[in-house]
């Protein structure tokens, strides 16, 4: 059976290149969304095997429909299908549950093969079938501090990272499984040990420390 598909992007040529792109292979599009109520609503009548999708809407972020469509149990795969190239967006990816974050420059060859992996395999449990920028973001976040001089537990250092790359309290308590709680304790305690004014000010502390790259 052909991977199901539903892509989404707020521009008709994008969606159009895609069925273009889908229109010979082994995966089929379904459906197709312009914005963030429409892909949420067509996901969860369609139930594809992979959601495509880009970062951007007009009445919301691509990172919030996904939320929304996990909290109603969407079990699918996640591709986002974007052109930002930036560690916070796949930060955010990540906090969200996405299995790949793919650039529109992606060849249609490494397209094709991420969404055929991941309709018919799933996601590898050790990010095998993420994109590289986004397994090494991954990596990154979970890596343990190793320096004594950084006062912070390996648990902060990894909440500090996630905060360098502008995630939410409720983002960073997603990626890290804690609850919203245990995160705002450690951002606390974070601001305290680095006497940070706020969150920017840990943050560039963080970049000066060499934590993210």
């Amino acid at each position: 059976m052909p991977v199901r598909l539903v892509v989404a992007d707020q521009r008709p040529v994008v969606r159009a290149g895609l069925f273009s792109f889908f229109s010979d292979g082994d995966a089929q599009i379904v459906d197709e969304a312009q914005t963030a109520e429409q892909l949420v609503a067509k996901t969860l009548v369609a139930r594809p095997d992979v959601l495509l999708l880009d970062v951007n809407f007009p009445d919301q972020t691509g990172f919030e429909a996904v939320e929304t469509l996990r909290a109603q149990r969407y079990d699918g795969r996640i591709v986002f299908f974007a052109d930002v190239e930036q560690q916070a967006y796949f930060a955010r990816a990540l906090a969200v549950g996405a299995d790949s974050y793919l650039l529109k420059k992606t060849s249609r060859a490494e397209l094709l093969r991420v969404v055929r992996t991941l309709g018919t395999v799933g996601a590898d449990p050790n990010g095998s079938s993420c994109s590289g920028e986004l397994r090494r973001v991954a990596s990154l976040l979970r890596r343990r501090s190793v320096d004594p001089l950084n006062p912070l537990t390996a648990r902060e250092t990894q909440v500090l990272r996630h905060v360098a790359f502008g995630l939410s309290n409720k983002e960073i308590a997603a990626s890290l499984q804690l609850s919203l709680d245990t995160v705002k304790e450690h951002v606390q305690n974070i601001l305290r040990k680095l006497d940070a004014r706020d969150r920017a000010q840990a943050a560039v502390w963080a970049v000066r420390n060499k934590l993210i790259t």
